[in-house]
């Protein structure tokens, strides 16, 4: 829970959406105990939290197992924060365009905390090696989506962001040590585009560039998936790199315009 003792900020509600958070892939269902601790409540907080989101039809119970879960209504939620960005508006067409151009998938991800969040797809009617669905997050420090965003921020907000990041190893390929990954950002700056080469995932390359607002601070970013089994990181940087790039500023453009 977060410490704040302004008089307006309310607790009730923190701890109900805390709850929603806490049912994910590795948690779809769970019992009151095991909601309370996974949110960070006591028992006695989970059971009125879980009571007044049954009510409201967020959660349900499945009769035989006793067990809590999420309900599509949940949805809503997240629909809303979609259909009012207009960021996504503004995108989607030029994910489409360069969808086509490259023949392969094309994402949109919007930064939260420390990771990136996909907001927008076009995929291609090709093999994807990982299925990341609208709502997923990634981390920052290890991503080409979150590298590009990164190589947009100062020194002091990559500084601040990659000290507070888990910096775990996914792969053998994962950069880990903060002098290796401040010099990568370094890297992209120069270029204009961030690569990641199965640091996240094996078999998974992405190519991506940041979007910047009308007061140059970077807002989101764009990438393009290619899979090794296709791709050279060479024939990437090629070939998908500079239409990345093109569709990160015109993306930008559209924006600064709005």
């Amino acid at each position: 829970m977060i410490e704040n003792e302004n008089s307006l900020f309310n607790q009730s509600l923190e701890k109900g959406l805390a709850v929603l958070r806490a049912f994910n892939a590795r948690q779809r269902t769970m019992n009151l105990a095991e909601i309370a601790e996974a949110a960070g409540i006591n028992k006695s907080s989970a059971q009125r939290m879980i009571f007044t989101l049954e009510a409201l039809g967020y959660v349900c119970k499945n009769p035989q197992s006793k067990r809590f879960q999420l309900t599509p209504r949940v949805m809503e939620i997240g629909y809303n924060y979609l259909a009012a960005d207009t960021l996504v508006d503004v995108a989607n067409p030029f994910l489409a365009e360069l969808a086509e151009l490259t023949g392969e998938s094309t994402n949109l991800t919007e930064p939260v905390d420390l990771e990136m969040i996909y907001v927008a797809r076009f995929v291609a009617p090709k093999f994807i090696p990982i299925h990341l669905p609208i709502g997923s997050r990634i981390p920052m420090y290890c991503t080409a989506s979150g590298r590009a965003y990164l190589s947009a921020l100062s020194d002091e907000g990559v500084s601040e962001v990659l000290v507070a990041s888990d910096l775990k190893r996914h792969t053998q390929h994962t950069l880990t040590r903060v002098d290796e990954i401040v010099s990568e950002i370094q890297t992209i700056r120069d270029n204009g585009y961030a690569v990641n080469l199965e640091e996240l995932y094996l078999g998974d390359m992405t190519i991506a560039a940041p979007i910047i607002n009308s007061q140059h601070k970077p807002v989101a970013s764009v990438h393009v998936v290619a899979p090794t089994s296709r791709w050279t990181l060479e024939e990437a940087q090629r070939r998908i790199a500079p239409a990345v790039i093109k569709c990160a500023r015109a993306i930008s453009t559209s924006i600064r315009s709005l």
